[in-house]
């Protein structure tokens, strides 16, 4: 029900998104889904990888600081409030949502997003008691 995401911290400066790309690359490490936020010296890059484990090692290999995350893989109608009806419930539940980013869309049908919220395991039973679908790492791998 979980799934791994990683983060990545770097400079912000030329090169080094490329970089760090590059070697998910050459290590074949499909990037699944992606979201980067800046400031004016750094970067985090959250990533949701094929392959967690190989890509926080080889990423640490080259000098990059990377920690996994777990994070929840949420089913939400693409349509206009589909959003808003889990953040109600979240809200209603008492859950923190300290990040989200949108992961896959099909118009008309639904959409993928992916929550870093706090507490994750009461969230999980919310989200169920309210008949919203959950991923899987599998099931996002397989995507």
């Amino acid at each position: 029900m979980f799934i791994n995401q990683i983060s990545v911290f770097m400079e912000n400066k030329k090169g080094r998104l490329s970089s760090l790309t590059r070697i998910l690359a050459e290590n074949k490490i499909d990037l699944v889904a992606l979201s980067i936020a800046d400031t004016a010296d750094y970067g985090i890059m959250r990533a949701i990888v094929n392959r967690t484990e190989e890509a926080e090692r080889v990423l640490r290999q080259a000098g990059f600081m990377v920690s996994t995350t777990k994070v929840l893989g949420v089913v939400v109608p693409d349509s206009p409030g589909g959003l808003a009806d889990v953040l109600d419930i979240f809200t209603q539940g008492d859950i923190s949502v300290e990040y989200l980013y949108s992961f896959v869309r099909n118009q008309g049908r639904n959409a993928l997003i992916m929550f870093k919220v706090s507490p994750c395991d009461k969230a999980v039973e919310l989200l169920r008691s309210h008949g919203i679908e959950l991923v899987t790492q599998q099931q996002v791998n397989s995507l």
